[in-house]
């Protein structure tokens, strides 16, 4: 292993450390809110969902990358690989399909169009939340059944962040392994294009009401237009990080990286990042959020003056 690909994987750790601190924080905030009431609002359900399944992967991130710099490979069996990389595929297929899911309830609540199609789903998304979740879950455990019919292809495939080999296509000309990879790039983009089309739908739909408020201001500061900037920002950053989420994930299984070389350690450092940095956008537009570490410190510093009185 090279200095710049330890750097990288080191990052890479650090990386998903912050997102595991950060998802901490959401999945906090947002059980907080749930406690006690009979009925979870649908936004909540599924922001638990999101939070919940990328701290499990990025903890599985995390015990792959100290695997990958601490251990050798030849120290475990096939079947070790095979279930870090089937856990790996699912905790992946589910992460993204929650964040997918999210950016449709975004731009089914937010969107202001007037087509009766969307006016149907603004009126029944809150009934069709759980619908949605048990969806992700169903497709991400149907992805990864071809993988776990076959530990030696899953062992081959490797999982972007695996210790044997971050390239699938690089490993062999195995029939059934190509097939693999189809599968698992036809699973990827179904996501990726929910979360594609519906943010550009909602950036679209912001856009053009952000323009009107801007022609009808007084010259003062308004609250509504400076949330729906923020909004535009938020919706915007999470797009951009969906593609390099996908781009990363196309390098890694097409190019011709040599295994723990720089340009597969810094692809395996975006893959770590984009969530990370999803879901520090994420409590940067929820002021909810954004209050409970306030309120935790605060109540860590009334106890630390208490205890000293």
């Amino acid at each position: 292993m090279t200095f710049f690909a330890l750097l990288f994987l080191s990052i890479a750790i650090i990386e998903s450390l912050a997102g595991v601190l950060g998802n901490g924080i959401i999945l906090a905030a947002s059980s907080s809110s749930c406690i006690g009431s009979k009925t979870w609002p649908p936004y909540e359900m599924i922001v638990i969902s999101l939070s919940s399944s990328r701290i499990i992967l990025q903890c599985w991130i995390i015990l792959d990358l100290f695997l990958t710099i601490f251990c050798d490979s030849s120290h475990f069996e096939e079947n070790t690989f095979g279930f870090i990389n089937i856990g790996y595929i699912f905790l992946n297929y589910s992460s993204l399909w929650f964040g997918a899911w999210l950016s449709v309830f975004y731009c089914i609540k937010v969107a202001s169009f007037t087509q009766s199609f969307f006016i149907w789903l603004k009126l029944r998304i809150a009934r069709l939340v759980p619908w949605m979740l048990l969806t992700a879950w169903l497709c991400s455990f149907a992805a990864s059944i071809p993988f776990a019919w076959d530990v030696y292809s899953a062992h081959n495939f490797t999982a972007p962040l695996s210790m044997t080999n971050s390239s699938a296509g690089r490993t062999t000309g195995n029939d059934r392994l190509h097939l693999l990879i189809y599968l698992w790039n036809a699973s990827t983009a179904l996501p990726l294009m929910l979360s594609v089309v519906s943010s550009v739908l909602l950036i679209g739909s912001l856009w053009v009401h952000t323009r009107e408020m801007q022609n009808n201001a007084s010259g003062f500061r308004d609250p509504s237009l400076e949330a729906h900037m923020k909004a535009i920002k938020s919706v915007f950053s999470f797009l951009i990080l969906y593609i390099t989420y996908f781009i990363s994930l196309l390098l890694l299984l097409y190019s011709d990286f040599l295994p723990l070389s720089i340009e597969d350690s810094i692809c395996v450092a975006l893959l770590a990042a984009c969530p990370t940095a999803h879901t520090l956008v994420l409590i940067w537009s929820n002021p909810k959020i954004q209050e409970l570490p306030a309120r935790i410190w605060h109540d860590i510093n009334c106890h630390v003056r208490t205890a000293l009185m």
